[in-house]
């Protein structure tokens, strides 16, 4: 299995991996974005964080990806993490990969804290996020309507850096050193 950053290639098969969560809580979409918008988020996101791919024998089992937590310039050294897995790649610590890879990523860019937002109940998301060290924040009730009832969120976050009184900028993935951007991925 080797992860990597998406190209634009694999826009189709990604959406195919999100098609799946769009009837269930996880996402908050009602319907599935065209290929066209899909494609559109992806290059948007990768313009600053990065967006990886999970891929074995030349098929995309899942994806991660980062994006700020909120847009004013104090949250820069925040970011939000989201993962997508094909149902037959689920337990098999393809998640833990990919958020281990993205994490890794982000601290090199400069991100000081993760945040992983997930629709309760969702045990294996939870679990994901608890066994790489997340807290629970708290939860944000009732914060969206799907499938004919209210949707919590449980807010988790873990610190990846040290804050400092003065924190430098951060990085746009682009930025990163090749050597670094291999060691994060393996």
């Amino acid at each position: 299995m080797t992860l990597r950053f998406a190209a634009p290639e694999d826009v189709s098969a990604l959406l195919s991996i999100y098609e799946r969560y769009i009837s269930t809580p996880i996402t908050f979409e009602y319907t599935l974005p065209s290929l066209e918008e899909f494609a559109r988020r992806v290059a948007s996101v990768q313009t600053f964080y990065p967006y990886l791919v999970a891929e074995e024998n030349g098929e995309l089992l899942g994806y991660a990806y980062a994006h700020r937590i909120a847009e004013r310039a104090a949250y820069r050294w925040g970011a939000e993490l989201s993962i997508y897995l094909r149902p037959d790649a689920v337990r098999r610590g393809l998640g833990k990969q990919l958020y281990q890879s993205l994490i890794a990523l982000l601290r090199l860019q400069g991100v000081r804290t993760v945040y992983g937002l997930v629709a309760s109940p969702n045990p294996a998301s939870e679990g994901l996020h608890r066994s790489l060290g997340f807290h629970r924040m708290g939860v944000q009730r009732n914060a969206g309507y799907k499938n004919g009832r209210w949707v919590d969120l449980i807010w988790f976050e873990q610190s990846i850096a040290p804050y400092v009184h003065q924190p430098g900028p951060v990085l746009p993935v682009g930025q990163l050193a090749p050597k670094d951007i291999e060691t994060a991925l393996l």
